[in-house]
């Protein structure tokens, strides 16, 4: 997963908004547990609602399409506070191509989204060796542009959004698809399953 082009033309570290580097931090640690147990990096987002993390695994056959569901579920994130969506790539540096966990992510209304990574190297028997801190890689797109902020949002609407509703069938959908058109591989189930 690594289709994804986020210039940094500046060498100064903007100050992130505390709970956006919360989460982007949070899914940078994610990422490295599930890669160091040995688990295929499945793109993901993590959103901030109340006081919930809610995560969503964005599985697809390419790039585009796993960004494309990530855009998806962020963009209808009523009521979330701010957004990582997280995936393994690389960043070219002065020394070369580094392969690095990225974290993209944003809150509600901003322009611009912030992208920081962890850079690791792997040696020959699979073992990972992750930098100690992030690194900031530039702006990122914002997702979340067009939303308001959580508090524009009543109660009730933040949690029917976010209420454990099933999807016809009783297997909860994981928000990145229509299910009257398809599944996107995700583990929920296509509706009409099963039917002709």
């Amino acid at each position: 997963m690594a289709d994804r082009n986020i210039e940094n033309d500046s060498q100064e570290v903007p100050e992130i908004p505390e709970e956006l580097e919360r989460v982007l931090v949070f899914s940078l640690d994610e990422a490295k547990e599930r890669m160091e147990a040995g688990q295929d990096l499945i793109p993901f987002t993590a959103l901030i609602v109340k006081e919930n993390l809610f995560l969503e695994s964005h599985p697809g056959d390419d790039a585009e399409q796993c960004f494309a569901a990530a855009e998806h579920t962020v963009r209808g994130a009523r009521g979330a506070g701010a957004y990582a969506f997280c995936y393994d790539g690389y960043i070219e540096t002065d020394d070369g191509v580094k392969d690095a966990i990225i974290a993209e992510g944003g809150q509600p209304g901003a322009d611009t989204g912030y992208a920081v990574a962890y850079l690791y190297t792997q040696d020959g028997e699979g073992a990972y060796t992750f930098e100690a801190e992030p690194a900031y890689i530039g702006e990122a797109p914002n997702f979340m542009e067009a939303l308001k902020e959580p508090v524009a949002y009543t109660d009730d609407e933040i949690d029917e959004k976010y209420a454990d509703d099933d999807v016809e069938g009783g297997h909860e959908c994981c928000g990145a698809h229509d299910h009257a058109v398809d599944a996107c591989g995700c583990g929920c189930t296509e509706a009409g399953e099963g039917e002709e």
